[in-house]
């Protein structure tokens, strides 16, 4: 378990303030944000290798603040690997491990296909295995991880991510993975947590933090493709769950849900958007816009279409296919539908 009380520590000139979280043992966290935001001095206070400057660090239900990084027996991986460049691939994944399950890691990432060469030869990809086997290599419970699979290229960096999911099922290990991946994000994580500006804006699954974002900032890093600035209006509700109106950017939309009302943003991600070229007919969207469209950018399988609504813009996500059979193209009209239920308001 981690478990982080009022934490806040220095980087220079930076800081992270007032941190609290609860990582369940066994379970795998994300951490998201822009860079500067404080996800690497936060896994760097976690280990030991920034002090605290007040606030607790919990591990196993122990209060490790004070406490030297040897004590805390965590693995920790970064980004550009720190190996030790005096010796070879083999002692480095075995430095501080058992010789036999150094050689087990070795054989599971694939980092003994380099072995005897010195790592100065490696590249980043097979210098980020190499720090990931060693890290593995003395069995700890709980592994940080700091955007470990960047430097991969996509065949090895999905082989290496599920063997890494396998092993941590098998030995129950608590994992917390910064990554901007946001496939990663949605694939390994239970909870995913977003930090910015040193302070963190919002916890919750990754799938819930991607579906209703906390702020048009976390929207926005999140990539969501439509986010609105304006005024929320609340109907009148008898319960928590009311009728909204957001208005602003030149739109009008209906959305449901608890905000207060009064400044906000309105968020609608791209694939909860309905095109077809004229008005459908019965519709259950509460929302129906015209458009005229002024982009189809083909993406794989999938395209995204900017359509031109009164003075704002509206991105739809659809398969090429769809966009093929409805004959979209630029400077054609079109009807966009979202459900109430799709327009997400904070």
């Amino acid at each position: 378990m981690i478990a982080l009380e009022k934490l806040a520590s220095r980087a220079g000139s930076f800081t992270l303030h007032d941190v609290t979280i609860t990582l369940p043992r066994g379970a795998w966290g994300i951490v998201l944000g822009p860079a500067g935001a404080g996800k690497t001095t936060m896994l760097e206070t976690i280990a030991g290798i920034r002090a605290a400057t007040s606030g607790r660090v919990m591990l196993r239900g122990v209060d490790v603040t004070s406490h030297s990084p040897e004590a805390r027996r965590v693995g920790m991986v970064y980004q550009h690997g720190y190996l030790f460049p005096h010796l070879t691939v083999e002692d480095n994944v075995a430095y501080g491990a058992d010789p036999k399950a150094a050689r087990e890691m070795a054989e599971r990432f694939g980092a003994d296909a380099f072995a005897g060469r010195s790592v100065t030869s490696l590249s980043g990809g097979e210098r980020q295995i190499i720090a990931l086997a060693r890290a593995l290599a003395p069995a700890p419970d709980i592994l940080l991880l700091d955007e470990p699979f960047a430097a991969l290229d996509t065949r090895r960096r999905v082989r290496v991510r599920a063997e890494l999911r396998r092993l941590q099922r098998e030995r129950g290990m608590t994992v917390l993975h910064v990554t901007h991946d946001f496939v990663e994000a949605g694939t390994l994580g239970d909870l995913a947590m977003v930090l910015d500006g040193g302070r963190l804006s919002q916890v919750g699954t990754p799938d819930a933090i991607f579906r209703r974002p906390a702020s048009g900032a976390v929207a926005d890093f999140l990539g969501a493709e439509n986010v609105y600035s304006g005024r929320i209006a609340r109907a009148a509700s008898d319960d928590d769950i009311a009728t909204l109106t957001f208005f602003g950017d030149g739109l009008t939309l209906v959305g449901v849900g608890d905000h207060p009302g009064g400044a906000g943003h309105a968020v609608v991600r791209g694939e909860d958007v309905v095109l077809a070229r004229q008005h459908p007919s019965p519709s259950c969207a509460r929302n129906v816009l015209e458009g005229r469209i002024i982009e189809v950018a083909p993406n794989g399988v999938l395209a995204r279409v900017t359509i031109a609504v009164g003075t704002s813009t509206l991105v739809a996500i659809v398969t090429q296919e769809s966009a093929t059979t409805l004959g979209l193209a630029a400077g054609a009209p079109v009807v966009a539908s979202i459900k109430a239920t799709a327009v997400h308001l904070c």
